[in-house]
Protein backbone atom coordinates (compact mmCIF):
# COMPACT_ATOMS: atom_id res chain seq x y z
CA UNK A 1 0.00 0.00 0.00
CA UNK A 2 2.55 2.04 0.87
CA UNK A 3 4.30 2.00 -2.01
CA UNK A 4 0.62 3.40 -3.84
CA UNK A 5 0.71 6.29 -2.18
CA UNK A 6 4.02 6.87 -2.55
CA UNK A 7 3.39 6.73 -6.99
CA UNK A 8 0.21 8.76 -5.98
CA UNK A 9 2.09 11.92 -4.38
CA UNK A 10 4.28 11.08 -7.12
CA UNK A 11 1.68 11.76 -9.92
CA UNK A 12 -0.02 14.84 -7.40
CA UNK A 13 3.41 16.85 -7.42
CA UNK A 14 4.76 16.06 -11.20
CA UNK A 15 2.37 19.02 -12.89
CA UNK A 16 3.45 20.73 -9.64
CA UNK A 17 7.10 20.45 -9.96
CA UNK A 18 6.83 21.77 -13.92
CA UNK A 19 4.82 24.52 -12.75
CA UNK A 20 6.98 25.59 -10.44
CA UNK A 21 10.04 24.68 -13.48
CA UNK A 22 7.98 26.98 -15.75
CA UNK A 23 7.13 30.00 -13.26
CA UNK A 24 11.23 30.04 -12.24
CA UNK A 25 12.02 30.42 -15.89
CA UNK A 26 9.46 33.18 -16.48
CA UNK A 27 11.35 35.45 -13.28
CA UNK A 28 15.21 34.45 -14.66
CA UNK A 29 14.83 34.31 -18.62
CA UNK A 30 16.72 37.39 -19.95
CA UNK A 31 14.09 37.79 -22.19
CA UNK A 32 11.28 37.76 -19.46
CA UNK A 33 9.85 41.54 -18.10
CA UNK A 34 9.79 39.35 -15.21
CA UNK A 35 13.32 39.12 -14.60
CA UNK A 36 13.78 42.50 -14.35
CA UNK A 37 11.34 43.04 -11.30
CA UNK A 38 12.44 43.18 -7.72
CA UNK A 39 12.92 40.19 -6.09
CA UNK A 40 12.91 38.35 -9.29
CA UNK A 41 15.77 36.32 -8.02
CA UNK A 42 15.01 35.13 -5.10
CA UNK A 43 11.18 34.08 -6.53
CA UNK A 44 13.56 32.13 -9.16
CA UNK A 45 15.83 30.54 -6.92
CA UNK A 46 12.80 29.80 -4.81
CA UNK A 47 10.58 28.18 -7.55
CA UNK A 48 13.71 26.37 -9.19
CA UNK A 49 14.06 24.81 -5.55
CA UNK A 50 10.66 23.42 -5.57
CA UNK A 51 10.66 22.31 -8.64
CA UNK A 52 13.88 20.23 -7.80
CA UNK A 53 12.37 18.89 -4.79
CA UNK A 54 9.21 18.04 -6.79
CA UNK A 55 10.81 15.82 -9.75
CA UNK A 56 10.76 13.16 -10.29
CA UNK A 57 14.61 11.80 -10.83
CA UNK A 58 15.23 9.17 -13.77
CA UNK A 59 18.31 6.92 -14.31
CA UNK A 60 21.37 9.27 -15.41
CA UNK A 61 23.65 8.94 -17.94
CA UNK A 62 27.28 8.44 -17.84
CA UNK A 63 28.16 10.52 -19.85
CA UNK A 64 31.51 9.88 -20.59
CA UNK A 65 32.16 10.74 -24.32
CA UNK A 66 35.95 10.90 -24.32
CA UNK A 67 38.86 11.10 -22.29
CA UNK A 68 42.53 12.34 -22.14
CA UNK A 69 45.35 9.87 -22.60
CA UNK A 70 48.86 11.36 -23.03
CA UNK A 71 47.67 14.82 -23.87
CA UNK A 72 45.18 13.24 -26.93
CA UNK A 73 41.06 13.43 -26.69
CA UNK A 74 39.89 9.56 -27.01
CA UNK A 75 36.13 9.16 -27.61
CA UNK A 76 34.71 6.49 -25.12
CA UNK A 77 31.50 4.19 -26.07
CA UNK A 78 29.67 1.87 -23.70
CA UNK A 79 29.06 -1.81 -24.82
CA UNK A 80 26.77 -4.35 -23.59
CA UNK A 81 28.92 -6.84 -23.01
CA UNK A 82 26.77 -9.50 -21.64
CA UNK A 83 22.71 -8.79 -20.73
CA UNK A 84 20.85 -10.62 -17.67
CA UNK A 85 17.43 -10.00 -16.39
CA UNK A 86 19.29 -8.07 -12.96
CA UNK A 87 22.31 -6.75 -14.50
CA UNK A 88 24.60 -5.43 -17.81
CA UNK A 89 28.01 -5.98 -17.95
CA UNK A 90 29.00 -2.26 -19.35
CA UNK A 91 32.52 -1.89 -21.41
CA UNK A 92 34.08 1.71 -21.60
CA UNK A 93 35.59 1.09 -25.05
CA UNK A 94 38.00 3.44 -25.79
CA UNK A 95 38.91 4.49 -29.11
CA UNK A 96 42.39 4.26 -29.06
CA UNK A 97 45.00 4.83 -32.16
CA UNK A 98 48.15 3.12 -31.37
CA UNK A 99 50.52 0.82 -32.68
CA UNK A 100 50.53 -0.64 -29.17
CA UNK A 101 46.36 -1.73 -29.25
CA UNK A 102 45.47 -4.97 -29.37
CA UNK A 103 42.72 -5.85 -32.06
CA UNK A 104 39.72 -5.62 -29.05
CA UNK A 105 41.22 -1.72 -28.68
CA UNK A 106 42.89 -2.06 -25.86
CA UNK A 107 45.55 -1.00 -24.85
CA UNK A 108 48.80 -3.70 -24.39
CA UNK A 109 49.93 -1.99 -21.27
CA UNK A 110 46.55 -1.37 -19.72
CA UNK A 111 45.03 -4.05 -17.26
CA UNK A 112 41.61 -5.35 -17.54
CA UNK A 113 39.76 -4.29 -14.43
CA UNK A 114 35.92 -4.90 -13.37
CA UNK A 115 34.16 -2.58 -11.27
CA UNK A 116 31.54 -4.28 -8.82
CA UNK A 117 29.01 -1.62 -8.24
CA UNK A 118 26.86 -1.81 -5.24
CA UNK A 119 23.12 -2.99 -5.53
CA UNK A 120 22.03 -0.66 -2.56
CA UNK A 121 19.20 1.71 -3.87
CA UNK A 122 21.77 4.10 -6.24
CA UNK A 123 22.17 3.32 -9.62
CA UNK A 124 25.61 2.28 -11.16
CA UNK A 125 26.37 6.05 -12.63
CA UNK A 126 26.88 6.59 -9.07
CA UNK A 127 30.83 5.28 -9.74
CA UNK A 128 31.11 7.93 -12.37
CA UNK A 129 33.86 9.78 -11.10
CA UNK A 130 35.26 6.31 -10.67
CA UNK A 131 35.31 5.49 -13.89
CA UNK A 132 36.49 8.67 -15.45
CA UNK A 133 39.44 8.72 -13.02
CA UNK A 134 40.53 4.99 -14.22
CA UNK A 135 40.03 5.28 -17.70
CA UNK A 136 43.01 6.71 -19.12
CA UNK A 137 45.04 3.94 -17.95
CA UNK A 138 42.79 1.09 -17.38
CA UNK A 139 40.23 -1.19 -19.61
CA UNK A 140 37.32 -0.64 -17.45
CA UNK A 141 34.31 -2.91 -17.12
CA UNK A 142 31.21 -2.04 -14.75
CA UNK A 143 28.48 -3.80 -13.68
CA UNK A 144 25.05 -1.76 -14.42
CA UNK A 145 22.11 -3.08 -12.05
CA UNK A 146 18.63 -2.74 -13.28
CA UNK A 147 15.86 -1.66 -11.33
CA UNK A 148 13.89 -4.11 -9.85
CA UNK A 149 10.34 -3.09 -11.02
CA UNK A 150 11.28 -2.93 -14.31
CA UNK A 151 12.49 -6.47 -14.80
CA UNK A 152 9.03 -8.34 -14.70
CA UNK A 153 8.05 -11.30 -12.45
CA UNK A 154 8.50 -13.94 -15.05
CA UNK A 155 12.13 -13.22 -14.84
CA UNK A 156 12.14 -15.20 -11.06
CA UNK A 157 13.70 -14.20 -7.79
CA UNK A 158 17.14 -12.72 -7.37
CA UNK A 159 18.97 -13.72 -4.15
CA UNK A 160 22.14 -12.85 -2.83
CA UNK A 161 23.50 -16.66 -4.42
CA UNK A 162 22.66 -15.56 -7.91
CA UNK A 163 24.70 -11.78 -6.96
CA UNK A 164 27.58 -14.47 -6.08
CA UNK A 165 26.67 -16.24 -9.52
CA UNK A 166 26.40 -13.16 -11.70
CA UNK A 167 29.99 -11.86 -10.20
CA UNK A 168 31.59 -15.25 -10.94
CA UNK A 169 29.99 -15.14 -14.37
CA UNK A 170 31.36 -11.71 -14.89
CA UNK A 171 35.20 -12.47 -13.69
CA UNK A 172 34.94 -15.87 -15.95
CA UNK A 173 33.97 -13.90 -18.86
CA UNK A 174 37.09 -11.25 -18.32
CA UNK A 175 39.44 -13.25 -16.51
CA UNK A 176 42.30 -14.22 -16.03
CA UNK A 177 43.92 -11.78 -16.14
CA UNK A 178 41.28 -9.56 -14.48
CA UNK A 179 41.08 -6.52 -11.20
CA UNK A 180 38.58 -6.76 -9.65
CA UNK A 181 37.10 -3.49 -7.50
CA UNK A 182 34.25 -3.79 -5.38
CA UNK A 183 32.81 -0.23 -3.95
CA UNK A 184 30.67 -0.87 -0.39
CA UNK A 185 28.25 -3.07 -0.51
CA UNK A 186 29.39 -5.92 -2.98
CA UNK A 187 32.89 -6.54 -1.28
CA UNK A 188 30.97 -9.70 0.55
CA UNK A 189 29.84 -10.94 -2.96
CA UNK A 190 32.37 -10.94 -4.25
CA UNK A 191 34.81 -12.43 -1.45
CA UNK A 192 32.37 -14.77 -1.93
CA UNK A 193 32.86 -15.14 -5.34
CA UNK A 194 36.69 -15.38 -5.78
CA UNK A 195 36.32 -17.93 -2.78
CA UNK A 196 34.48 -20.46 -4.24
CA UNK A 197 36.53 -19.67 -7.35
CA UNK A 198 39.51 -20.32 -5.46
CA UNK A 199 37.91 -23.71 -3.77
CA UNK A 200 37.55 -24.81 -7.21
CA UNK A 201 41.09 -23.72 -8.70
CA UNK A 202 39.53 -21.91 -11.66
CA UNK A 203 42.15 -20.89 -14.09
CA UNK A 204 40.10 -17.75 -14.07
CA UNK A 205 40.88 -16.74 -10.87
CA UNK A 206 41.50 -12.28 -10.50
CA UNK A 207 44.64 -10.85 -10.40
CA UNK A 208 44.10 -8.89 -7.83
CA UNK A 209 40.50 -7.77 -5.66
CA UNK A 210 40.50 -4.19 -4.06
CA UNK A 211 37.83 -4.11 -1.80
CA UNK A 212 36.48 -0.42 -1.02
CA UNK A 213 34.26 0.33 2.33
CA UNK A 214 31.93 -2.31 2.42
CA UNK A 215 30.58 -4.81 5.57
CA UNK A 216 33.42 -7.85 5.48
CA UNK A 217 32.55 -8.04 9.37
CA UNK A 218 29.76 -5.17 10.86
CA UNK A 219 30.66 -5.87 13.84
CA UNK A 220 33.74 -3.92 13.95
CA UNK A 221 33.10 -0.18 14.58
CA UNK A 222 29.13 -0.76 14.13
CA UNK A 223 27.41 2.37 12.41
CA UNK A 224 23.87 3.54 12.61
CA UNK A 225 23.17 0.74 9.24
CA UNK A 226 24.66 -1.50 11.20
CA UNK A 227 22.82 -0.75 14.52
CA UNK A 228 19.24 -0.57 12.41
CA UNK A 229 19.46 -4.13 11.13
CA UNK A 230 20.30 -5.90 14.66
CA UNK A 231 17.70 -3.87 15.93
CA UNK A 232 14.59 -4.97 13.85
CA UNK A 233 14.05 -8.61 13.93
CA UNK A 234 13.80 -9.73 10.42
CA UNK A 235 10.29 -10.52 10.51
CA UNK A 236 10.10 -6.34 11.13
CA UNK A 237 11.81 -6.20 7.46
CA UNK A 238 9.37 -8.21 5.99
CA UNK A 239 6.80 -7.16 6.98
CA UNK A 240 7.30 -3.40 6.75
CA UNK A 241 9.68 -2.40 3.84
CA UNK A 242 8.81 -5.29 1.16
CA UNK A 243 6.10 -4.05 -1.06
CA UNK A 244 4.37 -5.42 -4.76
CA UNK A 245 5.84 -3.23 -7.75
CA UNK A 246 2.59 -1.10 -9.18
CA UNK A 247 0.80 -1.94 -11.95
CA UNK A 248 2.20 0.84 -13.83
CA UNK A 249 6.05 -0.82 -14.30
CA UNK A 250 7.01 -3.91 -15.82
CA UNK A 251 7.81 -5.84 -12.62
CA UNK A 252 4.38 -5.18 -11.45
CA UNK A 253 3.62 -7.73 -8.59
CA UNK A 254 7.10 -8.16 -7.66
CA UNK A 255 8.93 -8.30 -3.85
CA UNK A 256 10.97 -4.90 -3.52
CA UNK A 257 12.42 -3.17 -1.17
CA UNK A 258 11.79 0.17 -2.51
CA UNK A 259 14.24 2.82 -3.60
CA UNK A 260 12.44 5.80 -2.26
CA UNK A 261 12.79 3.79 1.08
CA UNK A 262 16.68 3.41 1.57
CA UNK A 263 16.60 6.96 -0.19
CA UNK A 264 14.54 8.24 2.92
CA UNK A 265 16.99 6.21 5.20
CA UNK A 266 20.42 7.90 3.54
CA UNK A 267 18.66 11.37 3.83
CA UNK A 268 17.69 10.77 7.59
CA UNK A 269 21.48 10.17 8.85
CA UNK A 270 22.60 13.69 8.01
CA UNK A 271 19.00 15.73 7.73
CA UNK A 272 21.20 18.82 8.36
CA UNK A 273 23.24 18.62 5.66
CA UNK A 274 20.94 18.06 3.04
CA UNK A 275 19.12 21.12 4.24
CA UNK A 276 21.78 22.79 4.25
CA UNK A 277 22.84 21.79 1.28
CA UNK A 278 19.58 23.09 -0.47
CA UNK A 279 19.62 26.08 1.53
CA UNK A 280 23.25 26.83 -0.20
CA UNK A 281 21.28 26.10 -3.12
CA UNK A 282 19.17 28.29 -3.32
CA UNK A 283 21.47 31.35 -1.74
CA UNK A 284 23.78 30.49 -4.67
CA UNK A 285 21.16 31.04 -7.25
CA UNK A 286 20.22 34.22 -5.45
CA UNK A 287 23.67 35.53 -5.85
CA UNK A 288 23.78 34.01 -9.50
CA UNK A 289 26.75 31.47 -8.53
CA UNK A 290 25.77 29.21 -11.51
CA UNK A 291 29.32 27.43 -10.72
CA UNK A 292 28.52 26.03 -7.12
CA UNK A 293 24.43 25.66 -8.07
CA UNK A 294 25.33 23.29 -10.91
CA UNK A 295 27.65 21.38 -8.73
CA UNK A 296 24.15 21.04 -6.56
CA UNK A 297 22.45 19.99 -9.50
CA UNK A 298 25.25 17.42 -10.42
CA UNK A 299 25.31 15.60 -6.79
CA UNK A 300 21.42 15.49 -6.34
CA UNK A 301 20.31 14.34 -9.95
CA UNK A 302 22.33 11.26 -9.32
CA UNK A 303 21.87 10.99 -5.41
CA UNK A 304 17.76 11.67 -5.88
CA UNK A 305 17.69 8.91 -9.12
CA UNK A 306 17.35 5.75 -7.13
CA UNK A 307 16.45 2.12 -7.77
CA UNK A 308 14.25 -1.25 -5.58
CA UNK A 309 15.45 -3.95 -4.89
CA UNK A 310 14.84 -6.85 -4.93
CA UNK A 311 13.18 -8.28 -1.69
CA UNK A 312 14.90 -11.96 -1.91
CA UNK A 313 18.54 -10.26 -2.11
CA UNK A 314 17.33 -7.05 0.22
CA UNK A 315 16.30 -9.84 3.20
CA UNK A 316 19.05 -12.70 2.28
CA UNK A 317 21.79 -9.66 2.45
CA UNK A 318 19.90 -8.27 6.06
CA UNK A 319 19.88 -11.93 7.56
CA UNK A 320 23.24 -13.59 6.44
CA UNK A 321 25.48 -9.94 6.19
CA UNK A 322 24.11 -7.63 8.88
CA UNK A 323 22.64 -10.07 11.38
CA UNK A 324 23.82 -13.49 11.41
CA UNK A 325 27.70 -12.14 10.12
CA UNK A 326 27.87 -15.64 8.29
CA UNK A 327 31.24 -14.79 6.14
CA UNK A 328 33.51 -13.72 8.80
CA UNK A 329 31.95 -16.52 10.93
CA UNK A 330 32.27 -19.21 8.38
CA UNK A 331 29.14 -20.25 8.19
CA UNK A 332 28.07 -18.72 4.86
CA UNK A 333 27.55 -21.53 2.06
CA UNK A 334 26.82 -20.43 -1.52
CA UNK A 335 24.02 -23.58 -3.42
CA UNK A 336 24.99 -25.83 -0.39
CA UNK A 337 28.97 -24.93 -0.91
CA UNK A 338 30.97 -23.48 2.20
CA UNK A 339 32.79 -19.58 1.44
CA UNK A 340 36.77 -20.11 2.30
CA UNK A 341 38.34 -17.14 1.92
CA UNK A 342 41.35 -18.96 3.36
CA UNK A 343 41.50 -21.14 0.01
CA UNK A 344 42.66 -17.68 -1.64
CA UNK A 345 46.01 -17.89 -2.25
CA UNK A 346 47.40 -16.06 -5.24
CA UNK A 347 45.28 -13.09 -5.32
CA UNK A 348 46.11 -9.77 -4.19
CA UNK A 349 44.32 -8.38 -1.65
CA UNK A 350 43.54 -4.44 -1.13
CA UNK A 351 41.14 -3.36 1.63
CA UNK A 352 40.48 0.58 1.39
CA UNK A 353 38.78 2.74 4.16
CA UNK A 354 37.29 6.29 5.08
CA UNK A 355 38.71 7.48 8.25
CA UNK A 356 34.94 9.16 8.37
CA UNK A 357 32.95 6.70 7.01
CA UNK A 358 29.51 7.08 8.53
CA UNK A 359 28.17 3.45 6.53
CA UNK A 360 31.00 1.10 6.97
CA UNK A 361 32.71 1.53 9.99
CA UNK A 362 36.71 1.58 10.25
CA UNK A 363 37.74 -2.04 10.04
CA UNK A 364 34.86 -3.16 8.49
CA UNK A 365 36.49 -3.54 4.85
CA UNK A 366 39.70 -4.10 6.62
CA UNK A 367 38.46 -7.77 8.31
CA UNK A 368 38.90 -9.38 4.27
CA UNK A 369 42.85 -9.82 5.40
CA UNK A 370 42.07 -11.82 8.68
CA UNK A 371 40.03 -14.21 6.59
CA UNK A 372 41.98 -14.47 3.45
CA UNK A 373 44.94 -15.34 6.08
CA UNK A 374 46.91 -17.52 3.30
CA UNK A 375 47.44 -14.69 1.06
CA UNK A 376 50.79 -13.42 1.20
CA UNK A 377 52.27 -10.37 3.04
CA UNK A 378 53.54 -9.16 -0.15
CA UNK A 379 50.13 -9.25 -1.79
CA UNK A 380 48.04 -7.60 1.01
CA UNK A 381 47.72 -3.85 1.45
CA UNK A 382 45.74 -1.62 3.38
CA UNK A 383 45.16 2.29 3.62
CA UNK A 384 42.97 4.46 5.42
CA UNK A 385 42.04 7.23 3.70
CA UNK A 386 42.05 10.98 6.31
CA UNK A 387 39.62 13.07 6.13
CA UNK A 388 37.41 10.96 4.27
CA UNK A 389 33.78 9.98 4.46
CA UNK A 390 31.91 7.25 2.54
CA UNK A 391 31.19 8.57 -0.98
CA UNK A 392 34.73 10.30 -0.59
CA UNK A 393 36.55 6.93 -1.35
CA UNK A 394 34.96 6.40 -4.76
CA UNK A 395 34.44 10.31 -5.80
CA UNK A 396 35.81 13.73 -5.73
CA UNK A 397 38.76 15.17 -4.74
CA UNK A 398 40.28 12.50 -2.13
CA UNK A 399 39.25 9.85 -4.45
CA UNK A 400 40.94 11.54 -7.46
CA UNK A 401 44.00 12.58 -5.35
CA UNK A 402 44.81 10.11 -3.26
CA UNK A 403 43.16 6.93 -3.26
CA UNK A 404 42.63 5.99 -7.56
CA UNK A 405 47.15 7.10 -8.13
CA UNK A 406 46.86 3.80 -5.31
CA UNK A 407 45.20 1.35 -6.45
CA UNK A 408 46.83 2.04 -10.03
CA UNK A 409 50.18 1.00 -8.00
CA UNK A 410 48.83 -1.91 -6.25
CA UNK A 411 47.11 -3.27 -9.75
CA UNK A 412 50.38 -2.76 -11.76
CA UNK A 413 52.44 -4.32 -9.00
CA UNK A 414 50.67 -7.34 -9.11
CA UNK A 415 50.01 -8.25 -13.01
Amino acid sequence: MLYHLHELQRRFWTPLSVWAQATSQIFSNPYSPFAYTPLSRRLAAGYDLLYRLGKHYEKPEFGLRSIEIDGVAVSVFEEVVLEKPFCRLLHFRRELQSSAVSKSGKRLSDPTVLVVAPLSGHHATLLRDTVRTLLPNHDVYITDWINARMVPIAAGPFHLDDYVDYVVEFIQLLGPDVHVISVCQPTVPVLAAVSLMASNKDPKLPKTMTMMGGPIDPRRNPTQVNALAMRKSQHWFENHVIFKVPSAYPGYLRSVYPGFLQHAGFVAMNPDRHLKSHWDYYLDLVKGDQLDAEDHRAFYDEYNAVIDLPAEYYLDTIRIVFKEHQLPDGKWRVRGKLVKPEDIRSVALFTIEGELDDISGSGQTEAAHALCRNIPKSKKRHLTAERTGHYGIFSGRRWRANIAPEIAKFIRANV
